[in-house]
């Protein structure tokens, strides 16, 4: 077999009613044949987008076909014992011309007895925002089932969520159950399980090409939404120079943010997984052994566990979100 390395995989473009042209203008992502380009996928499991090698030996096999070859040589020991033959993480970047659909993701337990699926708790990393952008994540006041339904049924669902304006630079962890959207002038890295179970609960009543409204999942979403009021949304952290910061931690990932100006090494050989690079500043050259690669922004590099020391050289700065299961 191939030794591993690190891979970069073909970018999968996604159509949105609400897409744009940041991928292509900020990211320098070409999706020529799309009209308005709302998500790219850059590394996916999911059975009907699996992302494809573009770099290397293994160029041309899928992440399922690597995931099946090499098992605990990929993603460590206790992540396959945990996820088995199935990637846990899916990384997007998201770009919203228009506000998103209001919706909610179910948990483990709820997706896995309706869909047999992973649930989806995710993150967004804001990386470029227009002026007074913003998006909204859970609930500006206690609420229950009733009260929901209440303001729901009366047209004014928007008036019990929680609304934020959102800069470059901000971070929102968003567990499962969590009534969110993205708003309309934000570029968005996306971190989350391996999953594409979405409760649409409104859409501004949107209508595509030939007229018609999407679909609705009023009553799915009931059992779904995680009615609790919080104090705070956006995930606080440092913004620190040249030295890791960590900004969510939980149980399916944890990422970093790793904003430097000079060149650093990393030791993974404690985590028993593998990591994930999503370069949304600057480039770098990743140097693992004798072996080099150029990452710019815009590109997510999968490393496998099996590297364990790697230097990102640079001369003008990058920023990376790194994470690991």
């Amino acid at each position: 077999m191939a030794k591993l390395y690190p891979f970069k995989f073909k970018t999968i473009f996604k159509d949105k009613i609400w897409g744009g042209e940041k991928i292509r203008t900020y990211l320098g992502k070409d999706f020529s044949p799309l009209p308005n380009c709302g998500e790219t996928w850059e590394i996916s499991g999911v059975k009907s987008d699996v992302s494809v090698v573009k770099n290397g030996e293994l160029e041309g096999q899928s992440l399922a076909t690597l995931l099946e070859t090499y098992k605990e040589e990929l993603v460590g020991k206790a992540v396959y014992e945990r996820f088995g033959n199935e990637f846990p993480l899916l990384i997007k970047f998201i770009d919203a011309n228009d506000d998103l659909s209001i919706q909610v993701h179910p948990d483990d337990e709820l997706a896995r007895k309706r869909h047999n699926s992973f649930g989806k708790t995710e993150m967004w990393y804001v990386i470029e925002a227009d002026p007074g952008a913003t998006l909204i994540s859970g609930f500006n006041q206690p609420v229950d089932e009733a009260k929901y339904l209440e303001k729901f049924n009366s047209g004014r669902l928007t008036d019990i969520l929680n609304k934020e304006t959102a800069e470059a630079g901000d971070v929102f962890f968003l567990p499962a159950g969590r009534v969110h959207t993205i708003g309309k002038g934000l570029l968005i890295a996306e971190i989350q399980q391996t999953s594409d179970i979405t409760y649409r609960i409104y859409d501004f009543d949107r209508v595509d090409d030939k007229g018609n409204k999407r679909e609705l999942h009023t009553e799915e979403a009931l059992a779904a939404i995680d009615y609790n009021f919080y104090d705070q949304y956006k995930s606080p952290y440092d913004k620190k120079k040249n030295e890791p910061v960590e900004v969510v931690t939980c149980p399916y990932f944890t990422t970093n943010i790793l904003d430097f100006s000079q060149s650093v090494s990393r030791d993974y050989s404690s985590h028993d997984s593998f990591v994930i690079h999503v370069c949304v500043q600057g480039s770098y050259t990743l140097n693992y052994g004798d072996e080099k690669l150029n990452v710019h922004m815009g590109d997510c590099i999968l490393l496998p566990a099996t590297i364990e020391k790697v230097s990102l050289e640079t001369s003008s700065g990058f920023k990376i979100l790194e994470s690991y299961i």
